[in-house]
C-alpha cells in the first residue's frame, strides 16, 4: 500500500509536488493557529469562568474543550487556507522563484493549480466536519457540561409550541369535504416529555368548534395518540348550543407533529443536512413559513460555507503570485483578516436577505461564493498578463 501511494505521488508533475510540499506545512500551522485563537475566545474563557464560579472540574472542562474543537476547526480551515496560500506565494515571489518559473514559460494559472486542488480537498474536509462531526460533537459538549453543572439534560424542550394541522373538513349536511385547518395545537411550554398548559382547537367538522384545555398532555407512543390530563372539553354546535365536559384523562387522536416540532435543534449548526431537511418539511407541514425559509437558507449554507476554502485559496494564491506583489508577513496577516472580514460580512448580509425573504434561499447562499470566485478570477487574469 505504501509503495502504491508512493508511485501515485511520484506520478504527479514535479511542479505540483513541490507546491504541495510548500503549502501543506504553513496550511497545517495556520489552521492550528486560528483554531487555537477561536477556541480561546469562543469557549476557553467561558469554561474558566465556570471553573471559578461553579467549581467545574478541570477534567470536564478539558472534555468540553475537545468536543468544541471541531466547530471552530471548521471555521479555521478556510482562514488557514487563505493565510497559507498568501504566505507561501508571497515568499516564493519575494525569493524570485516564481520569476524563474515564468522565465520557463509557466503561467500563473499553472503555478497555483496545486494550491487550488488542495483548497478543494479542504472544502471536502470542511463539509465533512460541518455535516458529520460538528453536530455530534456540539451535542456531546452540551451534555457533558450540563451534566457536570447538574442541569437537566432534556433536549426536547421549549416554550410557546404552536402546531397547526391541515386536513379534510367534513360536513354532516351534504357529506362533502374540503381541505383546510383541522386542528390548532398550542402549549405554553414543553419539558421532561410533557406539554404544559395545553389548548387544542378542533375545526374538523364544519360548523362545530371544539376547544380542549388541559393542564398537561403526554404523547402515547404505543397507541400513537395524545393523553390529556385535568382539563375541560367545550363543544359549540351550529345551532348555538354548547356542551362542557370536565375530565381527568382524555384521549385525543392528534398526530405527533407538536412533539416532533420540539425536537428540532434551534441552531442549524447542530443539524446535519438530512436533519435540516426534515426540519424544513416539519415547518412547512406546520405552516411556519418564516422558519421554513430560514432553514432553507441554512441548508444551502451547509454547502456554500465549505466553498470559502476555494474562494480564499484563489485570493491568497493569486495575490501572492502577482509579479509586482511584495509585502511583509505582518501586512500579509492584516490583508488576510481584511479579506476574511469582507467575505463574511457579504455572506451575512445576503443570508439576512434570504431569511427575510428578499432573496430566494439559493441566491442568498450562493451569491457571495460566486462574487468571491468572480473577484478572484479577475485578479488571476490580471496576474496572468
Amino acid at each position: 500500500m505504501k509503495q502504491l501511494k508512493r508511485l501515485t505521488w511520484m506520478r504527479l508533475p514535479l511542479l505540483d509536488r513541490w507546491m504541495v510540499v510548500e503549502v501543506i506545512g504553513p496550511l497545517l500551522f495556520f489552521i492550528a493557529l486560528f483554531t487555537l485563537l477561536l477556541l480561546t475566545g469562543g469557549v476557553m474563557f467561558e469554561l474558566v469562568r465556570q471553573m471559578v464560579d461553579k467549581n467545574l472540574p478541570l477534567a470536564i472542562a478539558v472534555q468540553v474543550l475537545l468536543f468544541s474543537m471541531p466547530r471552530w476547526l471548521a471555521f479555521s480551515v478556510p482562514m488557514g487556507t487563505l493565510m497559507a496560500c498568501l504566505f507561501v506565494f508571497t515568499r516564493l515571489s519575494t525569493n524570485s522563484e516564481l520569476t524563474a518559473l515564468r522565465s520557463l514559460g509557466v503561467t500563473t494559472i499553472r503555478m497555483i493549480t496545486a494550491a487550488m486542488v488542495l483548497s478543494i480537498v479542504m472544502t471536502g474536509f470542511t463539509f465533512f466536519l460541518n455535516d458529520v462531526v460538528v453536530p455530534r460533537s456540539n451535542r456531546f459538549a452540551e451534555v457533558t457540561l450540563q451534566r457536570a453543572l447538574g442541569r437537566s439534560l432534556a433536549t426536547e424542550k421549549g416554550e410557546d409550541i404552536i402546531y397547526p394541522q391541515f386536513g379534510r373538513l367534513s360536513s354532516d349536511a351534504d357529506e362533502e369535504s374540503r381541505r383546510g385547518l383541522t386542528q390548532l395545537f398550542y402549549a405554553r411550554s414543553f419539558a421532561n416529555g410533557e406539554m404544559l398548559n395545553v389548548t387544542v382547537l378542533d375545526f374538523s367538522r364544519v360548523g362545530f368548534t371544539q376547544m380542549l384545555v388541559a393542564e398537561k398532555a403526554i404523547w402515547n407512543e404505543a397507541q400513537a395518540q395524545w393523553d390529556f390530563f385535568d382539563g375541560q372539553n367545550l363543544t359549540l354546535s351550529p345551532n348555538g348550543s354548547s356542551t362542557k365536559v370536565e375530565f381527568d384523562r382524555y384521549v385525543y387522536p392528534l398526530g405527533s407533529g407538536p412533539l416532533r416540532l420540539t425536537r428540532i435543534q434551534k441552531d442549524a449548526v447542530n443539524m446535519t443536512v438530512a436533519e435540516a431537511r426534515q426540519a424544513e418539511r416539519l415547518y412547512v407541514e406546520a405552516g411556519n413559513n418564516k422558519d421554513a425559509r430560514k432553514i432553507r437558507v441554512r441548508i444551502q449554507e451547509k454547502f456554500t460555507f465549505p466553498l470559502a476554502c476555494v474562494v480564499f485559496g484563489l485570493f491568497g494564491a493569486t495575490l501572492g503570485a502577482q509579479p509586482s506583489y511584495r509585502t511583509s508577513r505582518s501586512f500579509a496577516f492584516v490583508l488576510t483578516l481584511g479579506i476574511i472580514v469582507v467575505y463574511y460580512v457579504i455572506s451575512f448580509s445576503f443570508s439576512s436577505l434570504g431569511v427575510k425573504g428578499t432573496l430566494p434561499p439559493v441566491v442568498a447562499a450562493w451569491l457571495p461564493v460566486l462574487i468571491g470566485i468572480g473577484g478572484g478570477s479577475a485578479l488571476l487574469c490580471q496576474a496572468s498578463r
